[in-house]
C-alpha cells in the first residue's frame, strides 16, 4: 500500500498538506486539493486511521443514528452519509433505534463509549424535546427533526415541512377533492409540523381536516386507512406523511376494491421505486435525501473542525411530483 510520503510526491505537495487535506482541514487551496485526492486515488492510499486517532484523541468513526432504516427516506440519507464520510476518510457506526427512546439513550450511550469524532442524528420526539437530558458531548447534526433550543450548539438539515404539506393539500383541493384525510407519523416532530401545513390549507379553503396520528409504519396506515374508508362519511383523498404511511392506504383503498383516483385520490411523501410503478403513479414530495445525507455528514465535519461555531440551520424544498393518483375529479 502506498504511503503518505508517495502520494505527496505524486502530488508534487508536502506530506503536511497531504495531512490537512486528509483531515479535511481548511485553508488548503482548491487545486492543492485536487491534485492531493488525485494521487490518493491513482496509488490507492488508505490512511492509517488507528494512528490517526491515537494522535488526535478521537476516533474517525462518526455516527448514525436514524429513527427506523426500513423508511426509503433513512436507507437514502445513509447511503449518502456512508459515501461522503468514505471519500473523507471516515468511517461510520451505523444505528437504528425503531422511534424507540430506549435504544436512542443506549446508542448515544454507545457513541460516547466509542469515542466517536460526531454524531448524525434522527432523533425521537422526546429527544428533539429535550436534547440536553442526554449530556451531549461531541459535535451533531439533526435530520429530518426539528429540536428545541439546547446547550451545545447542534445543526439541523430538514426539508421545508409545513411549506411541503401545504402544497400537497393546495394541490388536493385544487383538483376537487374536499373530503381529504391525513395520516401523520406520530414519532416525531415531522408529522406535526406537516399537519400544520395540510390544516392552514385546509382552512382557507373552508374545509374541515380529518386528521390521524399513526405509527409509521405500514401495517398501522392500512388500518387507520380502512377504518377511515369503512366511516359513515369517507374521505375522498387521503394525504399521508411517509413512504410507508403511504403504503399502507394504497393497501387499505386496494383491498376494499376503491378505485385511485376515481373514489379516492393519495398522495405522499418522498418517491420510492414502487411509488412510480404502480398505477397511476403516487403524486408526492419528493425530499433530496442523498443531498440531505451529503449535507449532514459536510456539516459534521465542519463542526469536528469548529466545535464553537454558531449552529446552522439548513432548509431545503421539497419537489412536487405529480402522478395520477390525485388527478382532477370530474
Amino acid at each position: 500500500m502506498a504511503s503518505i510520503k508517495e502520494v505527496a510526491e505524486s502530488a508534487g505537495v508536502s506530506t503536511a498538506t497531504v495531512s490537512r487535506v486528509l483531515s479535511n482541514k481548511p485553508y488548503v487551496r482548491p487545486e492543492l486539493r485536487d491534485r492531493v485526492m488525485r494521487a490518493v486515488e491513482e496509488l490507492g492510499y488508505r490512511p492509517n486511521l488507528v494512528a490517526r486517532s491515537l494522535r488526535s484523541q478521537r476516533t474517525v468513526s462518526i455516527g448514525l443514528i436514524v429513527s427506523d432504516i426500513r423508511n426509503p427516506y433513512f436507507t437514502s440519507v445513509s447511503r449518502a452519509v456512508e459515501d461522503t464520510a468514505y471519500e473523507k476518510g471516515y468511517n461510520v457506526i451505523f444505528c437504528n433505534t425503531d422511534e424507540n427512546p430506549e435504544k436512542e439513550a443506549l446508542y448515544l450511550q454507545l457513541m460516547r463509549d466509542q469515542n466517536v469524532a460526531g454524531v448524525i442524528f434522527s432523533p425521537t420526539r422526546q429527544a428533539s424535546a429535550d436534547l440536553d437530558a442526554f449530556d451531549i458531548d461531541f459535535p451533531i447534526v439533526v435530520v429530518d427533526r426539528s429540536i428545541n433550543p439546547c446547550s451545545v450548539p447542534v445543526d439541523v438539515i430538514r426539508i421545508d415541512n409545513v411549506d411541503a404539506a401545504y402544497r400537497l393539500t393546495r394541490h388536493l383541493i385544487g383538483n376537487g377533492y374536499r373530503r381529504i384525510a391525513g395520516l401523520f407519523g406520530e414519532a416525531s416532530t415531522t408529522g406535526r409540523e406537516r399537519r400544520v401545513g395540510y390544516e392552514k390549507a385546509l382552512w382557507e379553503s373552508g374545509f374541515v381536516p380529518l386528521a390521524k396520528y399513526v405509527p409509521p409504519r405500514i401495517e398501522a396506515g392500512a388500518k387507520a386507512a380502512r377504518a377511515l374508508l369503512e366511516s359513515e362519511s369517507p374521505p375522498d383523498a387521503f394525504l399521508t406523511t411517509n413512504s410507508l404511511l403511504m403504503a399502507g392506504a394504497l393497501i387499505a383503498i386496494r383491498d376494499l376494491g376503491l378505485r385511485i383516483p376515481e373514489q379516492v385520490g393519495l398522495v405522499g411523501f418522498d418517491k420510492t421505486t414502487w411509488s412510480t410503478l404502480v398505477q397511476p403513479s403516487i403524486t408526492l414530495i419528493d425530499q433530496p435525501t442523498y443531498q440531505i445525507g451529503r449535507t449532514a455528514t459536510e456539516l459534521l465535519l465542519e463542526r469536528i473542525q469548529d466545535p464553537d461555531s454558531p449552529p446552522r440551520e439548513v432548509i431545503l424544498e421539497g419537489e412536487l411530483v405529480l402522478g395520477g393518483s390525485s388527478a382532477p375529479r370530474t
